[in-house]
């Protein structure tokens, strides 16, 4: 049984980006689905796509590399956890690494990047960083 879904995502995107493989699957859900667009519309993966199958759906990343091989996503942390949620008010939320990396937050309004609950001026809880 997985406890925290979140983290296993962060996991598989983390080792499959350590031995440059091109994609990842993993089981599908919703939340999972929201990262993924997040991770895509800030430009830290290529694409993604819910392959629907029985029992369950799977979701499918593919992951971005330089035109060198260099790896876009260079670090991908949990920062929020079952045993320690970690929330932000929208006045705390701060550009990480001067802008290049991201905060995933979950917020009333749905699962967005940093950039995006500021425009909002919305808080939530913090559940990765990406840079």
């Amino acid at each position: 049984m997985m406890t925290d879904p979140i983290a296993d995502m962060l996991t598989r995107i983390r080792n499959a980006n350590s031995i440059r493989q091109p994609k990842v699957t993993m089981p599908s859900s919703r939340t999972r689905v929201d990262i993924a667009e997040v991770l895509k519309s800030e430009g830290f993966i290529t694409a993604y796509e819910v392959i629907e199958g029985k029992p369950s759906s799977t979701l499918s990343i593919q992951l971005k590399y330089g035109t060198e091989g260099e790896r876009v996503i260079r670090t991908i942390d949990r920062v929020s956890k079952p045993g320690r949620r970690v929330y932000s008010g929208v006045e705390n939320l701060r550009p990480i690494l001067r802008g290049q990396g991201i905060q995933i937050v979950s917020t009333p309004k749905g699962v967005v990047s940093d950039r995006q609950a500021r425009e909002m001026k919305v808080g939530g809880e913090i559940l990765a960083t990406v840079f």
